[in-house]
């Protein structure tokens, strides 16, 4: 279902746009932090992605001057920047839903307004 969503999403211009800046925030702060902090590629990576989604654990933390105004900064500008690429996805699945939601609504009602031939035959002859 996620690969489906992507798909759908990723012909749009606008979502496409969010993605590349995503990648690329992402990737300049991997490569900051490894060239910088002198971590390893996927500590970097993975520093990058818990600081952007504001978890934050603690295991890792810039230790030069030049990494914590930067970290201040890639929090400000990144923050932003994947919030707006995962904006789109929440709100393409939730309209997914809420058409379902519409299409069953429609189905229930449209079975309800059927008229039962045999049903009102039985009716009036007193039958229940």
């Amino acid at each position: 279902m996620f690969l489906r969503t992507l798909n759908t999403l990723l012909k749009d211009l606008k979502f496409r746009s969010l993605l590349y800046l995503a990648v690329i925030t992402l990737s300049g702060g991997t490569i900051f932090y490894h060239a910088v902090e002198g971590w390893g590629w996927l500590d970097s990576f993975y520093f990058s992605v818990v600081t952007l989604a504001t978890v934050g654990y603690g295991d890792f933390t810039p230790k030069t001057d030049l990494g914590k105004i930067f970290t201040v900064f890639y929090l400000f500008t990144g923050i932003g920047i994947l919030l707006g690429f995962v904006n789109p996805i929440g709100e393409y699945l939730i309209d997914r839903r809420f058409e379902k939601v519409e299409k069953k609504k429609k189905e229930v009602k449209t079975s309800e307004n059927r008229f039962d031939f045999f049903e009102f035959l039985g009716k009036h002859r007193g039958e229940k």
